[in-house]
């Protein structure tokens, strides 16, 4: 009887799933939250430390009409040019993290803004980000926007 308890209780401790602390986020939770809230907040706010934090020293982006722009081009950028925008969202199609430390990020960026009339308008376009972890952080490597559109 006492080695049938015994047993029983180890099995049970096996049986318990490990939860992960409350406050620790997974990569894609983080890598999530760096497209959807970080990336964005640093481009509507005009924020070059915090877009300084994403963005790796290598980074390169190709932009819709293949114009090619360097991290220096993109810290420059923001400091000096205040959004258009009224409001912007990035939705998430592809979010794929390999084994080397390498992600790839890619979906749909929606854009609300108003014209010279003062109508809003709608437009699209797509992106896909390579990140690289290093040191424990996520950072952007390359970025490529194609296929923007004005929206009906």
């Amino acid at each position: 009887m006492k080695t049938t308890v015994l047993i029983l209780s180890w099995v049970c401790l096996f049986m318990v799933p490990v939860i992960p602390e409350s406050g620790e986020q997974t990569d894609r939770e983080k890598l999530t939250y760096l497209k959807e809230v970080e990336w964005p907040r640093a481009y509507r706010e005009q924020d070059v430390d915090l877009l300084d934090r994403i963005l790796a020293k290598e980074f390169q982006l190709i932009s819709n009409d293949g114009t090619w722009t360097t991290k220096a081009d993109e810290l420059a950028y923001i400091k000096d040019n205040k959004p258009s925008y009224d409001s912007f969202r990035f939705e998430i199609k592809r979010l794929d993290i390999f084994e080397n430390n390498t992600a790839v990020i890619a979906g749909k960026g929606h854009i609300y803004a108003k014209d010279k009339e003062g109508k809003t308008t709608y437009s699209t376009y797509h992106s896909s980000n390579v990140l690289i972890k290093r040191n424990g952080l996520w950072k952007a490597i390359n970025s490529h926007v194609s296929g923007i559109k004005l929206e009906d």
